[in-house]
């Protein structure tokens, strides 16, 4: 296989902006690094879709995707996508694939009470692939699931410079808080990558004995491994944003999107 040109882009896929939590620690990596990001806003929210949905949708768009930008790389920067959609891109895509997984093995080595939290779409919690994880990596420990799709809405609501409504963020953490055991709860694995653009917020309502983690520093590690040693361009280039035509959900200003090195934004 030839090496990619220095102006392939790496494509970021997501349902919307959360997967900017894993494009910001791979831009601090790879400076010079041209990138699309993608996001299905026609698809959004993805965590209150069906598995047969996703299994379709995923794959079918980022054929398009790939088609239309070449990339040296696909990251599916989307817990649910991942969890459910996975071994279907790969199977579809003659690229390289980087998928999204709750950090519940690094969270098992965290966790001083034995109770970690994991805090996910409905989707994304109730998928085998967290059973298997569980199982692997923590199972000496009791692992709390919930799902909640109000912070993704949270999430896109903050980075267009809305409030973020605090009983959101208050049902989130008693979901994981009022199960049996939840009082101990000492991790909370942040399993959708829209959920560390509302860190803050989450982390005043669980308190100081709670650390959070996501997957994102590992995923943006993942990623200069597998373009070690290619070419990229001189400077780097401006970003691209791609959105899927909504029309319930315009694109964001392009304000929210200049901070990770995007100056563009187009819909398709």
């Amino acid at each position: 296989m030839q090496p990619p040109a220095p102006d392939a882009p790496i494509l970021f896929f997501d349902s919307g902006l959360g997967g900017l939590t894993v494009l910001g620690p791979t831009r601090a990596l790879l400076p010079r690094a041209p990138v699309v990001y993608a996001a299905d806003y026609a698809g959004l929210p993805y965590g209150e879709k069906s598995e047969a949905e996703l299994a379709a949708r995923v794959p079918a768009l980022l054929g398009r995707l790939v088609e239309r930008y070449q990339p040296r790389i696909v990251v599916i920067a989307c817990n649910t996508a991942s969890t459910i959609a996975l071994a279907h891109v790969r199977a579809a895509l003659d690229v390289p694939i980087v998928g999204t997984v709750p950090a519940i093995k690094p969270a098992a080595l965290l966790t001083q009470s034995g109770v970690i939290g994991v805090l996910g779409t409905v989707a994304t919690v109730r998928q085998p692939y967290v059973d298997d994880l569980s199982a692997r990596f923590a199972a000496d420990k009791t692992v709390l699931r919930h799902g909640s799709p109000g912070l993704v809405t949270a999430a896109e609501a903050k980075l267009r410079g809305e409030p973020v409504d605090p009983a959101v963020i208050a049902r989130a953490i008693s979901g994981l808080r009022d199960q049996p055991r939840g009082g101990a709860l000492d991790v909370i694995v942040l399993a959708c990558t829209h959920f560390p653009l509302l860190a803050d917020e989450l982390e005043a309502a669980a308190g100081p004995d709670v650390q959070f983690i996501d997957g994102a520093d590992g995923i943006a590690r993942r990623i200069a491994h597998l373009t070690e040693g290619q070419d990229w361009p001189a400077e780097a280039p401006s970003g691209l944003a791609v959105f899927t035509a909504s029309p319930e959900r315009p694109p964001p200003p392009l304000t929210a999107l200049l901070p990770f090195g995007i100056d563009r934004i187009e819909t398709i």
